[in-house]
């Protein structure tokens, strides 16, 4: 039922981007500009202004429908609850295999050398 409802959000979700684009630009940024009918409080009512209404109400209906459906499926348990119940990461002791032990260093040695690189002074 989850990923009915989370298919028809994500349809939703693309017809409302794509009604949004369809519709006339008025200028100006934020909707700031075009203002015959600004006064008047009422919008032009178009199809694809009712169009975007409903999509929204849809939309945010599909929303709080998957809100209610994860919360139910928690089972009560909260993701702090998870992270406490972790156990505690393990170190590996020194000298695990592919591992360098303790004292040596990170490069490999270069051909020929027998002897472990240590510094010398010269």
């Amino acid at each position: 039922m989850q990923n009915v409802i989370l298919l028809v959000h994500l349809l939703l979700t693309l017809a409302l981007i794509g009604v949004v684009l369809l519709q006339r630009s008025e200028g100006g940024g934020l909707g700031m500009g075009g203002g015959g009918n600004v006064a008047t409080g009422r919008s032009a009512g178009t199809a694809l202004g009712k169009m975007t209404w409903i999509l929204g109400f849809a939309l945010f209906a599909t929303s709080l429908t998957l809100t209610i459906i994860a919360a139910q499926n928690s089972g009560g348990a909260s993701v702090l609850d998870r992270i406490t119940d972790a156990p505690a990461p393990v170190q590996a002791p020194d000298g695990a295999p592919g591992l360098p032990a303790t004292g040596e260093g990170l490069l490999p040695p270069s051909a020929g050398d027998d002897a472990p690189l240590t510094p010398t002074a010269d």
